[in-house]
């Protein structure tokens, strides 16, 4: 399976990701992670995503579609995989579409984490207690969610255009959640 997983900042990609990748038996890939082991290891690629990060605002392009290249051609990605964070803008979309025509694959399916406004605010803040992020305070928050209403959201519209989009309900419990997730891509899946 070649995965996308989306949803705003907050919607619960990355809890579910894992789930989802081992599920499917391919590697979750997060954008995010690879930007905050970088930003953590004081590599120039950390030190360049760093102040868009602090800012709520997205690395550029050039960066992503590199970083996104080549972890996808790894051999633990030969079979599929997630993606998580990625792509986030259209010029993205176009861009993983060229790397994965150029392996000869396709995209499976996009799945869409919808979650309610407020509760988003309130997980990220939550998260940020919890884990000590400093990209992640009230201003920075509400920037990353403006952000994502305005350059990601519309990619949705270009996945369902391709009937790819699988929209499940991000509230509720974790467990609840990654049942409605399995449900639903099994039958991508099975199709």
């Amino acid at each position: 399976m070649r995965l996308l997983i989306m949803g705003p900042p907050g919607a619960g990609k990355g809890t579910q990701a894992a789930a989802v990748a081992a599920h499917f038996g391919v590697p979750a890939i997060s954008t995010g992670d690879i930007f905050r082991a970088n930003v953590g290891q004081g590599t120039p690629l950390g030190i360049e995503a760093k102040r868009y990060m602090d800012a709520g605002e997205y690395v550029p392009d050039e960066v992503t579609n590199n970083m996104v290249r080549s972890r996808i051609a790894e051999s633990d990605a030969g079979q599929g995989f997630l993606l998580d964070g990625y792509p986030r803008t259209l010029a993205q979309v176009t861009e993983l579409d060229a790397m994965i025509e150029e392996t000869g694959h396709k995209l499976d399916a996009v799945l869409v984490l919808t979650v309610d406004q407020e509760a988003l605010l309130g997980r990220l803040l939550k998260r940020a207690e919890i884990e000590g992020r400093p990209d992640d305070t009230e201003d920075v928050i509400r920037r990353r969610l403006e952000v994502y209403a305005e350059e990601t959201e519309p990619l949705i519209s270009v996945y369902d255009g391709r009937g790819l989009v699988v929209a499940v309900d991000g509230m509720g419990e974790i467990a609840d959640v990654q049942q409605r997730i399995f449900d639903a891509l099994d039958t991508v899946a099975q199709s």
